[in-house]
């Protein structure tokens, strides 16, 4: 099995649920490395824009890396997740999500609502992303591709 990051990050809504995700991720296996690229501390009126930035710039420099994000709604990260070159974001709330984002769309971040997921739910979507594999078909690469366009 390949080795790989997952780089997560939250706002405060997220902070909570982050701390106890990274400590589910963290024993998944030993090919896996855990990043927090923040919030580092609880601060109610910071922004999703930060840790966002962070996490796609992180997972878009390594492409054996994934992005894990959260937020309220988890849609403010994934906008701007999105706004950033070879970074793939997704909202989800479901693991069957999660996996038609990787194989459909090649998404490389995974971003959730903290209002509505729990931890052991996230920790199951984030798995679930990260063992799905893109489907590499002619048309998948058009689609990619086109997304990468201006």
């Amino acid at each position: 099995m390949q080795e790989y990051t997952i780089y997560i990050g939250a706002d405060h809504r997220g902070f909570a649920k982050k701390t106890e995700l990274i400590k589910l991720l963290a024993n998944c296996h030993g090919f896996v490395k855990v990043e927090d690229l923040g919030a580092h501390e609880y601060i109610k009126d910071d922004d999703f824009n930060d840790p966002a930035k962070a996490v796609a710039r992180a997972v878009a420099s390594n492409q054996n890396g994934f992005g894990v994000l959260l937020c309220g709604s988890g849609q403010g990260v994934c906008m701007q997740a999105n706004r950033l070159s070879g970074a793939r974001a997704v909202c989800v709330k479901s693991v069957d999500e999660a996996v038609t984002g990787r194989e459909h769309d090649w998404a490389n971040i995974v971003c959730m609502p903290a209002d509505v997921l729990e931890p052991v739910a996230m920790e199951k979507i984030v798995k679930a992303l990260c063992h799905a594999k893109p489907l590499d078909t002619e048309r998948h690469r058009r689609r990619m591709q086109k997304l990468e366009e201006d």
